[in-house]
């Protein structure tokens, strides 16, 4: 598969086969992962793959509490609000075989001094956000489907992912990737933003 290719067949899945993914298909996902950029080389980055029955149902209550909380932000009306409790609880809307959290190491960086505190995390966020970006077009070639998950950094929700990974308040997580076979084929979306809208040349 070319690369346009794979950027053009990216969508966000939502709907995922109860089909197992191999480990072979993860592995691979995570090789992608780790060839993209990362600043000042540290490679600060570390994958989760949560693949038990137990850890993965944990982590889909999460999301769907991150979910809720998201959408109580940025008040809804009931309705809709039980309509989106419907397609989760019901129709199983991101019930993933395999999640894939995705964490940085805030002790990993380079330049020293509290000054630089913002501008570390913010290039190992970015570090990180360009990893999942491969991995998620990695995971099209293998014919399989992912989304981003950002909910899950709601306060109170990312601490029980971290829990969940074994790993300490000096982690922070960037987000979490549910993948899986698409349970139904589902087409790219433009964009709507033009490119004269949105680039400029000087």
């Amino acid at each position: 598969m070319e690369l346009n290719e794979a950027i053009s067949k990216r969508v966000s899945v939502r709907y995922f086969d109860e089909r197992d993914v191999p480990g072979e298909a993860i592995r691979s996902m995570i090789e992608a992962a780790v060839r993209a950029p990362t600043a000042s080389g540290l490679e600060n980055w570390i994958f989760v793959v949560f693949t038990s029955e137990d850890s993965r149902e944990k982590i889909y209550r999460l999301i769907t509490r991150g979910m809720e909380e998201y959408y109580r932000a940025v008040n809804i009306p009931e309705e809709k609000m039980k309509k989106l409790q419907e397609r989760m609880y019901k129709e199983g809307m991101y019930k993933a075989p395999v999640y894939i959290a995705v964490f940085i190491d805030k002790r990993v960086r380079f330049l020293e001094g509290s000054e630089f505190d913002d501008l570390e995390f913010i290039w190992s966020v970015e570090s990180a956000a360009m990893a999942i970006q491969n991995l998620m077009l990695k995971a099209v070639e293998l014919g399989l489907g992912t989304v981003y998950i950002g909910v899950t950094n709601f306060r109170g929700i990312e601490e029980e992912v971290r829990k969940l990974a074994g790993l300490d308040e000096n982690y922070y997580l960037v987000g979490v990737i549910p993948v899986g076979y698409p349970r139904r084929e589902q087409k790219p979306h433009g964009r709507r933003r033009i490119l004269g809208e949105i680039t400029r040349f000087i």
